[in-house]
């Protein structure tokens, strides 16, 4: 099953439902206010909107994710890898890597997922 697209302001909503989940929607609207600035309405709509989308689950009253954060995150990696580097990974790496200083550890690390 292919992620369903998360938009920014969404992406922001769910970071406070994972560290939450599950978690009722009263208490998400109150945590989406402190956090987001948002009001009630805004919540309800991203609740419903995520939830057609098969992002999270609202069941009576209790949300919860179906979409993790990790699948999430890889699932945006590969449409911007598709989109700026037409899915080369090694021309994505070395793009990032012109961009960041790393450390001697980061590198080895690296190279130790590559090996894997």
């Amino acid at each position: 099953m292919e992620t369903p697209k998360i938009f920014e302001s969404e992406y922001r909503f769910c970071l406070v439902l994972w560290a939450h989940e599950p978690i009722s929607t009263a208490e998400l609207v109150k945590l989406c206010q402190q956090q987001l600035g948002w009001k009630r309405t805004t919540t309800y709509t991203v609740i419903k909107r995520l939830g057609e989308r098969g992002v999270l689950k609202n069941e009576g009253g209790l949300v919860t994710a179906r979409v993790s954060k990790e699948e999430a995150q890889v699932s945006e990696i590969d449409a911007l890898m598709e989109k700026k580097f037409q899915g080369s990974l090694p021309a994505f790496l070395a793009a990032f890597a012109r961009r960041q200083s790393l450390t001697d550890e980061e590198v080895e690390e690296i190279r130790r997922i590559i090996e894997k």
